[in-house]
């Protein structure tokens, strides 16, 4: 099936740049932009995207209150934020927000095309060259109280399969890994975004982090 994307970025030779590489891949449709997230709940009402690619810094209504917006929407899009600094101030704002992707503009086309292809299957994707460092900074000053809390929500199973979203596995290898199926796993997430009151499993991985399970 085609992946659906909204782009928004302020600048227009960067938007189209982004449209250019992203329709390269005949699984991948850019349906819309604009350049910043006014209208962006009715382009996403309009257009039906299974993404919405937006840049962290623009006008008016920046890629911060856009993921804050489309992530409260019921089965709304996943939303991929774009920096071109990779220590960006907003970078855990977006993700706590609920961001499925963080990336750096400067990313390889393949790369990007991939990334989309990931969010969309329902992963979450960051880029590596941020990754390490951004979950050190969570990581700082030792486990977090509320976050041992709330995983003391989660059955034993439950709790390898968070581990192992925070060690950044897709279903299948977590499937390998802990000896269930696909669909199981599915399952669980499902049940640990519940209990841990998240919205993506990035925000899963920031909880495990925040326990210093990883």
């Amino acid at each position: 099936m085609t992946v659906k994307v909204l782009l928004l970025d302020d600048e227009e030779l960067v938007r189209g740049g982004l449209r250019m590489i992203l329709e390269s891949d005949p699984g991948i449709e850019v349906v819309a932009e604009a350049a910043d997230g006014t209208n962006v709940l009715d382009l996403v009402a309009a257009h039906r995207p299974d993404v919405v690619l937006t840049d962290i810094q623009m006008p008016r209504v920046d890629g911060l209150e856009v993921t804050g917006r489309v992530a409260a929407l019921p089965d709304g899009p996943a939303v991929v934020v774009l920096t071109t600094f990779d220590l960006d101030e907003y970078v855990h704002a977006a993700l706590r927000r609920g961001a499925a992707g963080f990336l750096v503009k400067d990313i390889a086309p393949n790369d990007l095309l991939a990334a989309i292809h990931v969010v969309a299957g329902g992963d979450a994707m960051i880029s590596p060259r941020i990754t390490k460092r951004l979950l050190g900074e969570f990581a700082n000053g030792g486990a977090k109280p509320g976050a041992l809390k709330r995983l003391a929500a989660l059955t034993p199973r439950e709790l390898e399969v968070a581990v192992a979203v925070g060690h950044g596995l897709a279903n299948a290898a977590i499937a390998e890994s802990l000896r269930l199926s696909e669909s199981t796993v599915k399952v669980h997430i499902g049940r640990v975004l519940t209990k841990l009151d998240a919205a993506n499993r990035t925000q899963v991985a920031i909880v495990v982090h925040d326990a210093e399970l990883v």
